[in-house]
């Protein structure tokens, strides 16, 4: 008879339900949603006003602009991300945990569809300057980086808690990870491409997504699916 699978250190695991999780960030993102389609008024005053005091700052430090830029373009950029996430999956796959290897590429591809399709269907403007410090393309509303950082960050992070790994690196991840999805926001309101609602969309559809991911995993190995071996 085979033994049970180790439990999760104390530090991995959380009374918090996934789904309870995206269901609450689905629900704030829709509502965000409409109120930036609809444009509602108090948001559109107060992502102005943000953005404003934001690129008055800008223009007048061109060295923090040039951190911002590397930042956001290189270290935080949804192809980094990407990379990231493609590395798992190559290393999940040489491990023999090839559905959840699927399952991770998959919600990375998802979260890519999801955040062009609203984009199309929102259309919104990004902020426009007479003294841009930086320019973006294509629609605003949902922050593609954002969204990709949050989704990035977050499978990443539920593999390394699958993983059983230590509490040194397990803080050490949240950290990173924390860093980064809150560090690329603040690079794309600084550097005047997005509004305020922008971003935040952007992080609460990445966190739904990945709510949702993990929960549909989770019942997937419930129903018999293959599980990733644990570490003993």
């Amino acid at each position: 008879m085979s033994s049970p699978s180790p439990v999760p250190p104390a530090h991995t695991r959380s009374r918090v339900s996934p789904f309870g999780t995206a269901m609450v960030c689905a629900a704030l993102a829709l509502v965000l949603l409409i109120l930036v389609a609809g444009r509602w008024s108090p948001l559109m005053t107060l992502d102005r006003t943000v953005a404003d005091a934001l690129h008055r700052r800008a223009v007048t430090e061109p060295g923090l602009v040039h951190a911002n830029r590397v930042l956001t373009d290189w270290v935080w950029d949804p192809w980094t991300m990407r990379a990231l996430i493609t590395v798992a999956v190559v290393v999940l796959w040489w491990r023999g945990a090839r559905a959840l290897a699927v399952w991770v590429a998959v919600t990375s591809v998802l979260s890519a569809l999801l955040q062009q399709g609203l984009k199309s269907a929102v259309g919104r403007e990004r902020p426009r300057w007479p003294d841009p410090v930086d320019s973006a393309h294509y629609a605003a509303f949902p922050s593609g980086h954002a969204m990709t950082a949050m989704v990035s960050c977050g499978l990443l992070l539920w593999l390394l808690r699958r993983h059983g790994t230590g509490p040194r690196v397990w803080r050490a991840a949240l950290v990173v990870a924390w860093v980064s999805v809150i560090g690329v926001g603040v690079t794309r309101l600084y550097l005047g491409v997005h509004w305020p609602s922008d971003v935040l969309g952007g992080w609460l559809l990445g966190a739904a997504l990945v709510g949702f991911s993990i929960a549909g995993f989770a019942r997937y190995e419930e129903r018999g699916g293959p599980a990733l071996p644990r570490r003993s």
